[in-house]
């Protein structure tokens, strides 16, 4: 008599192996990527202004770039986790490092001399006030 055993997660933990090998064996230097990682952003507009909030845990604010050219807010950095080269003994590796990007398009009515950035607690703020709201000024006509 033939004994077999069923794994019905054996496909799953598979595919995981293949996934982490194949994120080893990538070249995160490669010119050719923009991002290894895309950070969540929250956006809010209050009456002032507008405030971004990025979740960059494990990123020190040395890594963060924050650039604001022609009207678009650029956000860049990397994360990079100790012993990322040890591999022995991971069972699984969720956790990404290396660079991330993100661009934002300003409205109008943003102030772009006046944008401000913290970073606490593994979260990036960015702070955009909106511009003083400039009413129609009436002209008068001089009669000849």
């Amino acid at each position: 008599m033939n004994v077999a055993f069923h794994e019905p997660w054996r496909l799953v933990n598979r595919l995981h192996r293949d996934l982490d090998r194949l994120m080893y064996t990538t070249n995160e230097d490669d010119a050719g990527s923009v991002a290894s990682w895309t950070p969540a952003v929250d956006i809010r507009e209050e009456e002032k202004q507008f405030v971004l909030h990025v979740d960059l845990p494990g990123v020190e604010p040395d890594k963060i770039e924050v650039t604001l050219e022609k009207g678009v807010l650029t956000l860049r950095g990397s994360r990079e986790l100790a012993n990322r080269d040890e591999r022995s003994g991971f069972r699984r590796v969720e956790r990404v490092s290396g660079t991330f990007y993100r661009r934002f398009a300003l409205p109008d009515t943003a102030d772009s001399q006046s944008v401000k950035a913290r970073h606490t607690n593994g979260v990036l703020e960015v702070t955009i006030p909106k511009q003083a709201q400039v009413l129609p000024r009436r002209i008068e006509i001089e009669s000849a």
